[in-house]
C-alpha cells in the first residue's frame, strides 16, 4: 500500500543537525514524507536541528524509526521500494526510473550506510561526478534526487512559484 505522499525521504542515521533540518525543510516545501532512522549523531531537539529546520519541521510528517530494522519492518509493511543514494552506485539516478511511494534513502554524512542498508536497497544510486572529487553534500544530494524523481513522475506539488514578499533565493 502506498502512501498518498509521492516519496519518503530516509535519513541514516544521521551526523550533522543542520544537514537533518535542511533535508526536513526540502521535504515540508515538497510535500515530502520523511523517515528517520536512528540512532542520530546528535539529539533531535538539537537546537541547530531546529534552527535549520525553522517553522518547517511543522510541515512534514516524520516517522522516526529507533533501528534500522524497526525501519526494514515499517518499509515492508508499507510495500515500499528503497533507492539508496551512495558513491558506490551502480545506477545514474538520472538513469533510474522512480514511481511513487519509492523511498529515497541517505546515509550518514560520515560514513554512508553499512553494507546491510546497500543490500536491502532496490536499487543503489549515484550522482555523476567530476573525476578526483568525492561528494556532494548530503542535502544537496538529496535535492538534486528528490527534483528528479517528482519531475519524472509530475509530483511536484501545485502551488505558487513566488513568495509574497518577493524572491528568496
Amino acid at each position: 500500500m502506498v502512501s498518498q505522499v509521492p516519496f519518503c525521504l530516509a535519513l541514516y542515521q544521521p551526523d550533522i543537525p543542520q544537514n537533518a533540518g535542511a533535508m526536513l525543510r526540502l521535504c515540508a516545501c515538497l510535500g515530502i514524507d520523511a523517515a528517520l532512522i536512528e540512532p542520530a549523531g546528535f539529539p533531535m531537539s538539537d537546537r541547530h536541528f531546529r534552527r535549520a529546520g525553522m517553522d518547517y519541521l511543522d510541515h512534514v510528517r516524520i516517522d522516526r524509526h529507533i533501528s534500522w530494522r524497526a525501519f526494514e519492518q515499517w518499509r515492508a509493511a508499507k510495500g515500499r521500494r528503497l533507492a539508496l543514494l551512495s558513491t558506490r552506485g551502480e545506477t545514474s539516478y538520472a538513469d533510474f526510473a522512480f514511481a511513487p511511494g519509492d523511498v529515497i534513502m541517505v546515509g550518514r554524512e560520515s560514513a554512508g550506510a553499512p553494507e546491510e542498508v546497500h543490500a536491502s536497497a532496490q536499487a543503489r544510486l549515484r550522482i555523476p561526478l567530476r573525476a578526483g572529487l568525492r561528494s556532494l553534500n548530503v542535502a544537496m544530494a538529496a535535492a538534486m534526487v528528490l527534483g528528479e524523481a517528482l519531475r519524472q513522475t509530475g509530483s511536484f506539488p501545485p502551488g505558487n512559484f513566488v513568495h509574497p514578499q518577493g524572491d528568496f533565493w
